[in-house]
Order: structure tokens, then sequence, then C-alpha cells
């Protein structure tokens, strides 16, 4: 070792391809700070420890034969020994005294640092690990972090802590797993000014949605207080989601937001104890707010494109990021504070498709939290309250505990599922069943208080955002399709999709767009309230229901703005999982005694006698009695269009009897802003009464297209309640008459140049009401998901008997 030899590097000196001397951490560190702080992107300035450091120090006394002594020999599963052994190794590095080079390198840096940023300056220390003939390893998470780091006496043990955490037990297990030498991996020291995260807020984002690996999304999570609980999993956080492909085109809208629990944070100790944070409960106040607001949501989105675009344009391929942020509580400003490649979701193939499906009916849910994964498991569960207790672990286990840290490693790669109290999508729990490929439910509260070690459990994430806990085996499949040879038929397959939570997944199925997305299932399970009753709670007579309105609206400017935020958000997640594909929506078509069911509906409904034909779809919308609450619904739909830049979206007018009702619902809607023709807007009407067929000339002068509902056609055809099980055997969608229906239907729809889809039942419950669609020459047909493949493939064979070509697309 020589004086001449330099052991530190600041960020503006270092590269992403500084890796073997700096480890990953500080060469993105320093990638970031050269590269992205001249586009805007705040990265906190600092310094590298180089990897020589660390080896010249062990080498200057001699200390690597006591630490093969230490190492060698070593017995990875006996958890005992292995613990013996790390805390000889971690021992032998710390007592090492630094050679003067590099003790007066390392205080030059910390002095030039600290000549930037003031006497106050407070530190964050992290360990950055790299392989000398690996430079490609990772080696995350493994090492110590040390915050709030003050003076140099702090700054120079808090570095030689870190130096002997590359011997932590859960780093030598890792190191174990993935055949690498303890040897020939070494540490650098990073150390970076401290971002005051913890007088605001911080957390980690990706630039793709975890779950699923959908790529156009920004993936936002945070938590008040410094960003280690959310990391570790500690806290349930806020969630949010960007669509980049229109943030990109200009629009500046936050997609989707998800409100956390956030109990606690972490803050600075006071009175400088040996631990330099502390943890405290956050108010009833922040818990019920998000921790950053809309315009800083999107700040963080704009980072996260920068990020992946630049690292993409390095790699030469597309390369989305796993990053973490912070925000100063001093200046309000916006930090990264890392960047690494995701190195799971990114990795899904696309040509394979892997569904889970229960095939059993559970009886009895033990806990809910948010499901990681997408995948089903059974096994024994396991409580295990700390770490001393990992040994109780069997393998093929349900893993069961509040959280969970990197100790924990060596026995969660041996479960069979993970279960956490707390914790949000980005944890340790969740990044690690990731990794492992194994279902993980998160935040799910008290879990382990409501299942009982022993009992067998069947741990659901293919439910959507949700995961499920049941007790007992479930029964459940796992469906794989090759989609590489799938070819994509003449006619359009369409999807039909209510649900918000699973629009991403189902947007990897081979589709057209979807067909129908229901109004409905997002009002009943996000709004919950009838939006004549958010409008006038005053004529709402019982105390309680006005009380429940209250409480659900309590965040928002109004309860008008609450219906309008949580409706636009569920249609415009739907509409960016297929964006730029078209997604039909059909503005709501509840029944009166449906309507009534909501929060508040039963003040403003009538009681029919038979709703099926009653006050519904197009009636409702000019009518007085609703003509408040369908502007609500237009509203919504303007900000998806407008405000998100999800033009992609059409809108659909259910059960509208008579041309007269058509017109006037299109004038009611151009009052609300959403005019036919403008900005590219389709308006399409649903053909499910007789009298849209007989007339379908005078309405397509009114609409862009028609979608034929079988359910609604075949009733109204045959006069048949589809509500009634009497006379459910005379419910027929492939009668004559239906068919002929259909038929006219769709000749009507070529005659007058509009599109023809069907969006029923039909064409997945009958194969051969497919092939007679086909048949027909119809422009599309919109199936539910679990159909898709099956009559995609049904389509083809049917299309090539009557000559037709595949698309090339």
């Amino acid at each position: 070792m020589t004086d001449s030899k330099r052991y530190v590097r600041f960020f503006n000196e270092l590269t992403i391809d500084d890796v073997p001397l700096v480890g990953g951490k500080n060469a993105s560190l320093g990638e970031m700070y050269r590269e992205l702080t001249p586009q805007g992107v705040k990265v906190p300035n600092g310094f590298a420890i180089t990897a020589e450091a660390y080896r010249d120090m062990l080498a200057a006394v001699g200390a690597w034969d006591a630490l093969h002594d230490a190492m060698d020999d070593l017995n990875p599963d006996d958890m005992s020994d292995l613990a013996r052994r790390g805390a000889r190794a971690r021992s032998i590095i710390y007592g090492t005294p630094l050679p003067d080079g590099i003790r007066n390198q390392m205080l030059d840096a910390y002095h030039a640092l600290r000549s930037e940023y003031g006497e106050d300056m407070s530190l964050a220390i992290r360990s950055s690990a790299t392989a000398e003939d690996l430079p490609t390893a990772s080696f995350a998470g493994q090492q110590d972090t040390y915050l709030n780091i003050k003076g140099e006496a702090e700054y120079m043990d808090a570095c030689k802590r870190c130096f002997a955490s590359l011997f932590t037990d859960r780093a030598i297990h890792y190191r174990v797993d993935q055949g690498f030498d303890h040897f020939k991996v070494a540490l650098s020291v990073g150390v970076m000014k401290m971002i005051r995260s913890d007088l605001a807020a911080s957390g980690v984002m990706f630039s793709l949605d975890t779950e699923t690996g959908f790529r156009d999304v920004a993936f936002i999570t945070g938590a008040y207080g410094l960003g280690e609980n959310v990391v570790q999993g500690a806290v349930d956080p806020d969630e949010f989601y960007v669509h980049k492909p229109t943030f990109e085109q200009g629009h500046r809208a936050v997609l989707r937001r998800t409100l956390g629990s956030k109990k606690i944070k972490m803050i600075y100790a006071k009175g400088r104890t040996r631990e330099s944070t502390r943890n405290v409960p956050t108010s009833a106040e922040e818990q019920a707010r998000f921790c950053i607001s809309d315009d800083e949501v999107l700040k963080l989105a704009e980072y996260a494109i920068k990020v992946e675009m630049h690292y993409s344009e390095k790699a030469g391929y597309d390369k989305p990021m796993d990053m973490e942020w912070a925000k100063d509580g001093l200046d309000g400003e916006l930090y990264m504070v890392q960047a690494r490649p995701e190195t799971v979701a990114s990795q899904k193939k696309d040509t394979v498709l892997e569904e889970y499906e229960l095939t059993g009916k559970p009886e009895t849910t033990l806990a809910e939290g948010r499901a990681v994964g997408g995948k089903i498991s059974t096994g024994k569960a396991r409580i295990i309250s700390d770490v001393a207790h990992l040994a109780d672990f069997q393998e093929g286990e349900v893993l069961v505990a509040d959280t969970t840290t990197p100790d924990w490693e060596p026995v969660m790669k041996n479960a069979a599922a993970i279960v956490t109290n707390r914790g949000g999508r980005t944890c340790h729990a969740a990044i690690i069943s990731r990794e492992l490929g194994i279902p993980a439910v998160v935040g799910a509260g008290d879990a382990t208080v409501q299942i009982p070690t022993g009992d067998v459990v069947t741990v659901s994430c293919a439910e959507g955002d949700v995961g499920r806990v049941y007790a007992g085996e479930v029964p459940f499949e796992v469906i794989e399709t090759d989609l590489a040879g799938l070819r994509r038929p003449a006619t359009e397959i369409m999807i039909n999709l209510g649900n918000p939570e699973l629009a991403f997944k189902t947007s990897f199925l081979p589709n057209d767009g979807v067909g129908l997305a229901r109004m409905e299932f997002i009002i009943n399970e996000y709004i919950k309230a009838h939006p004549m009753a958010l409008l006038h709670p005053e004529r709402i007579e019982e105390a309680d229901e006005r009380a429940e309105i209250e409480h659900l609206t309590r965040y928002y400017d109004s309860p008008a703005e609450f219906f309008i935020q949580r409706l636009s958000e569920g249609v415009g997640t739907i509409a960016a999982a297929f964006y730029p594909r078209p997604v039909v929506v059909r503005m709501s078509d509840f029944k009166t005694n449906e309507y009534a069911s909501l929060l508040g509906g039963r003040w403003f409904e009538p009681e029919e006698d038979n709703p099926m034909l009653g006050f519904r779809g197009a009636s409702r919308y000019a009518h007085p009695a609703y003509a408040e609450g369908f502007s609500l619904e237009c509203a919504a739909m303007q900000r998806v269009r407008d405000g998100m830049g999800l033009t992609n979206v059409k809108l659909m007018i259910p059960f509208c009897r008579r041309v007269n009702e058509g017109e006037t619902v299109l004038a009611t809607m151009a009052e609300h802003g959403l005019v036919r023709g403008e900005s590219g807007l389709e308006i399409y009407v649903m053909c499910e009464i007789p009298n849209n067929v007989v007339q379908i000339d005078a309405f397509a002068k009114l609409f862009d297209g028609f979608s034929i509902g079988s359910n609604d056609l075949t009733q109204l055809t045959l006069g048949v309640d589809r509500d009634s099980e009497i006379v459910a055997f005379d419910f027929d969608e492939r009668d004559a008459g239906v068919k002929e229906m259909i038929r006219l239907a769709v000749e009507g729809c070529r005659r007058n140049e509009r599109h023809s889809g069907l969006c029923g039942q039909a064409p997945s419950d009958y194969p051969e009401m497919a092939e007679f669609l086909v048949e027909l020459g119809i422009d599309s047909m919109s199936l539910n998901p679990d159909t898709v493949l099956k009559t995609t493939q049904h389509v083809l064979a049917v299309e090539k008997r009557l000559g037709r070509e595949p698309r090339s697309d």
C-alpha cells in the first residue's frame, strides 16, 4: 500500500462502470449525480470509500489469515455455527486499525463535504459490496446502513461497522447460496449528505408494476419519516401509480392512489444515544392523509422516467429500475438516493402466461392484506415472533410474522408462502417473496393473532390486489399457456372487465382492448354510496347513514370530488392497462333495486315490481331524479380522457329504448363536456332492445358503434325475465329468433358503416355462438378473461375454414 493510492472517489468522479471499485450502490449514485443532476433530478452529494481501502486495511495487519480461520469449514446449515463465526469475523474487521493513508483521505473527504453543507451536516453511511471478479453480482440489502451520523468520530466508527457488516449472518448465507467466495467479495462505503426525510417523507418506487411486470406505469410508495421503515416493511405505505405514456405526452395526473396506514415513522433520536434514529407513532391526522401531494407524486414519476430512460439508453435495452427517494423537510425538495435495476418482474417471460385459479370454495377467511406474487400456495402455518425462533421453522410451512428483515432470509427461502402483519408491496417480505417466486400477503394487520400455528392454510394472491389467507386446503389449479405461436384472428377479440385490480394482469392476454368496462363494479367497490346521496345528504333520513357518508368523504374537497376521483381512478386504471387499445366504458346501468342497495340509495330510488324493465340505463340520465348523478359520471369520464389523456376510452350508453332518448342523452353529455367527435370521442350504444335492431338505421345516425348485449336482447326477444328461476329453462341465446336479431343488427351496422360487437355471455359460454358470430362477420366479440384463449383458438379455426387470413400484427 502506498500513500499515492486514491481510496476516496466523490460522486462526480464515478460512473456505473466503476462497480468493481465502489460497488453497485455507489457507482449508481455517481452515475445519477453526474448524468441526471443536469436533467433536473436532484441527488445529494457524497463520496465512496473504495473496495481497495477495505482490502488494504486488512492486508496492512495481516488480518486475512484470521478471517480464513474464522470462516473456513463453515457449515452454513448450522445457524448457531454460522452466527458464532460471523460474530468472530466482524470482530476481526472492526478491530483492525485504519492505516494513516486511508484514514487521512477519509477525513479529508469528510471535511470537503462538510464545507459544502455546513457544520450541522448529518450523514447517511451505506455499505456497497462488490465482487472483484463478478462486477454484476448483487448484494443489495445484505450489509449495514447508518443514518443521522454526525461528527468525525461517529463517521469513522460507522464506516468501520460497514466494513465489518460484510460478514453479517444474512450476508454470509447469501454468498453461500449464490456460490460466491467470501474472500473475493469486498466492501465499499457510501457517504452522502443525509436528506431530512425524518421531517417529511420517503419511500421506494419502480418504473413498472411490481406484481405483474406491466411496464407502462411508475409505481411509487411512501410513508412519513426516514425510508428504512418502507424498505424493511415496518409500515403499510401510501401507493401511487402514474401512467408513463400519457405523462410523456404532457398529461399530469395521478392514475391511482391507495392510502396506507403509516402507523409509525422513523425520526432522529434526540440526546445522541447509541441509536441515532427511533420510531414514533404517527398521529391519526397523518395516517388519514397521503404523505406527499399529487404534484410531488408527479415530480417523482418524472424522476423515475428519466432514470429508466438514462439507464436503458446506456444498456442498449429497456431497463426497468428500482429506486429510493426522500423528501427533505427543511428545503421541501425531493431527492433520489438510490437506483438499481429491477430484477424480478422485468424478467418475466412475455410468451408464457401462468395463471393460478382457486377451483374450490373457501369456507373461512383468516386474514387479508396486500397481495404479492399472483400465486396460490398451501401449507401448515408457523408463527415466528422473532429471529431467535427461526430455527423452529420447517421447510414447506407458511411463514407468519409481524414483519421480516434480511436476517430472516435463510428460512424464507424454504417457505411455501409468507404472511406479515405490517408492510406494503415494496417491503422486505414482498421483495424476497417475488425473488423466490412464492405468494405473500403483507400488511395483514393481525395475521399473527388470527392464524393458528400448525393449521393448514391456503394463501391466495390470485384474486386481485387483496391477498387472502383461507383456513384449510383449498383446491387450485395452475394454467400455463405458451402465447408465442398464437396468431391474431381477423375478428377482434376484446375483454369484459370491471375490476381495476385485475387490469394490469389481464392486459397480458392476447386481446384487442376492452369491449365492456362495467362502471357498476367500481361504484360498488370503490365508492359504495349512491351519487345522489353524496350530493344531497340532507335527504337521508337516517343519521347513521349520513354519518357514514360523511366519514367516507371526509378527506376529499367535497362528496362530489370523492365520487369523481374514485370513479376516474378505477376507469383510468383499466384504460391505462390496455392503452392505446380501445376501452369501451359503459355508463352506469344499475337497476333501481341495485341502486337502492348503495349507501343512502333507498332514499332516492322508487320501488319497482320489475326493475329489469324499469328506471334504468339511458332513461335515468336526463331525468330529474338522477340528472345530477349522471353529471358526476360525465365529469369522471372527462377527467379520464382530458385530464389523464386516456383518449382510448370510448363511452357506451346502455338500455336506450328510443331514438329521441338517444338524442337527449347525447345532448346532456355534450352539456357536461363530452361531445361526440371532439378529441376523437366515440360514443357507442348497447344494442339490447328489439327497437335498437328495428331502428338501427336511425340509431346509427347518432352513435359510432353498437355492442350487442346478448343477455338483455335474449330476455326481450323471448319475453323471459332472466332473473326468474322458474322460467330459466326458456332463456337461451342460441334460439333462432335471438340469432336472427343478432344477424339483423350486424348487417345493419355494416350497412351504416358502424362498428359491430357483442359483449354478452353467449360467445364465452357457447362455442357455437362464437362460430355463428364469426360467420356473420361481426367486427368484435368481447369475452370474459377466462375464455379468451380458448375462444381465440376456436375463432382462428372457424376463420381458417371460411378462408380468412389471420392478422399480421
